[in-house]
């Protein structure tokens, strides 16, 4: 009913994955939106639905939501370094404008990740060494890239000069590693790195009522 309200087109939905599945094929959607837990095991049903899409229409975002942050789920899903991929904390739903940011970041191949999963990144201890030589700003620099912020976004959000944000994310990819390559790739590169460095943060309890949409 949000998604509707706001303008969204939402062309089917069900409470488990094997329709959406089947839908696809017929009428892709711009985002499939997915609960980590759904029928008939309630425990990484939605997980394994998004790799599926990811695989077979690369062309089609997910958002995968849950109750709780997971980082090994996160380094699952982003795990094959292309965008247009997001995970949320259901909380996040009800936030409209949030949602539909979101949904338009994960729609233009951008990475969208809750921010629950990254604050409790940047306090957790554990790093590779790569990520230890980064400075304070380029930590935030990333913390950033990794909510799917554009350089200009990152500029406004950080109050920063665009030229500064540039210079800051070259030397993120430098100190990364990060291979040469389309600057959308690089940027779900790096952050995957960074979620894979910091290990388990939570564990994931049981989620809510299950469902699947299409928008």
């Amino acid at each position: 009913m949000l998604l509707t309200a706001a303008g969204v087109q939402v062309t089917a939905q069900a409470a488990e994955p094997t329709p959406i599945l089947a839908r696809l094929a017929d009428d892709p959607p711009d985002v499939v939106i997915l609960d980590m837990r759904m029928p008939p095991t309630f425990t990484d049903e939605g997980l394994v639905s998004a790799e599926r899409i990811r695989v077979q229409y690369p062309a089609v975002g997910v958002l995968v939501l849950s109750t709780y942050a997971d980082v090994h789920y996160a380094v699952r899903l982003l795990g094959d370094g292309r965008g247009g991929m997001g995970y949320l904390l259901k909380d996040r739903v009800t936030d409209l404008n949030g949602l539909l940011d979101g949904l338009h970041r994960i729609a233009a191949g951008r990475l969208v990740v809750d921010e629950d999963i990254i604050a409790g990144l940047l306090a957790h201890r554990r790093r590779a060494e790569a990520l230890d030589r980064l400075t304070g700003r380029e930590r935030a620099v990333l913390r950033e890239m990794a909510e799917g912020r554009s350089n200009a976004e990152i500029a406004a959000k950080l109050h920063l000069a665009p030229k500064m944000v540039e210079n800051h994310v070259a030397s993120v990819f430098s100190k990364l590693a990060m291979p040469i390559s389309g600057d959308n790739n690089r940027r779900v590169l790096a952050v995957v790195a960074w979620l894979r460095s910091a290990g388990e943060v939570t564990s994931l309890p049981p989620a809510g009522a299950p469902g699947a949409q299409l928008g």
